[in-house]
């Protein structure tokens, strides 16, 4: 049986995925056919039921209950992994709120955690632009915004450019609701039945497990998909959000999924 499978070629995922989709784990007659693409494209994909697995910003996960369910090994989920809202210029602490309000910020998507836990933060904020997450660092020193929402290894490179931390909006998240931070999971289609899930579950728990005993080899499909990035930072990006919550959400992943649904929910009942 062939699946449609979709994921970033961000370290983190290829690192997780890579024992699975090369087959250097037993897939017990499951073949997947791979889609690597940021994690916007997959969160519009899942809106249209595109692909039958597929990794997604936790932002997202609302508006997909009723079409996927949420497997629990694959995804991103911690304790200081959110992401930061850097500028330029230093903003003092008093006057951030106020600030933040009336500055135009480039946010990796709509529908990403990313812009839930900015919407959070800043409430207020309207003059938002989304961009890939990838162009917003240069957004922000070319002037074409006035402060960003980074992720992934722009966490690493932002201070290297001049830019400033605003605000860890992670830190924020998991100070208002004492729960880690749900970033991306992984969600499969209803049409492959329970059994097909469960058994993708279990298999990709299986690529982390095998992942996890071969690091901290990089492999060649983690150093392929990640361009031009330094052993140093796709270590750091695989160390940063890929842990136990990997292997299995367990009861405080869960616990933490819930409460990103239940915030989902006020912010949009707000505007």
């Amino acid at each position: 049986m062939k699946l449609s499978l979709g994921f970033s070629p961000c370290p983190n995922d290829t690192f997780i995925f890579d024992a699975l989709v090369n087959k250097k784990i037993d897939t017990e007659g499951l073949e997947f056919d791979v889609h690597l693409e940021d994690v916007q494209t997959l969160n519009e994909w899942a809106l249209s039921s595109k692909l039958d697995i597929s990794k997604i910003s936790y932002g997202v996960l609302p508006l997909l209950l009723s079409q996927y369910r949420l497997l629990n090994s694959g995804g991103a989920l911690g304790k200081g992994v959110g992401p930061l809202l850097i500028s330029k210029n230093k903003i003092t602490p008093t006057l951030l709120q106020e600030t933040v309000n009336n500055l135009t910020i480039a946010v990796p998507g709509k529908n990403t955690t990313a812009h839930l836990l900015f919407s959070l933060a800043f409430p207020n904020a309207k003059k938002k632009t989304f961009l890939v997450f990838n162009e917003i660092e240069e957004a922000v020193l070319s002037g074409k915004v006035d402060a960003g929402v980074i992720i992934h290894e722009n966490r690493f490179t932002y201070q290297d450019k001049g830019l400033v931390k605003l605000m860890d909006l992670g830190t924020n998240w998991e100070q208002q609701l004492n729960v880690p931070i749900p970033l991306g999971g992984i969600i499969a289609h209803n049409r492959i039945g329970n059994e097909i899930a469960a058994k993708v579950d279990m298999l990709i728990r299986k690529s982390v497990e095998f992942a996890f005993s071969n690091y901290p080899e990089l492999t060649d499909f983690i150093r392929i998909h990640a361009q031009e990035m330094s052993e140093e930072v796709m270590r750091k990006h695989i160390d940063l959000y890929v842990n136990n919550f990997s292997i299995d959400l367990g009861i405080d992943g869960r616990k933490a999924v819930d409460k990103l649904i239940e915030v989902f929910g006020m912010i949009n009942d707000a505007r």
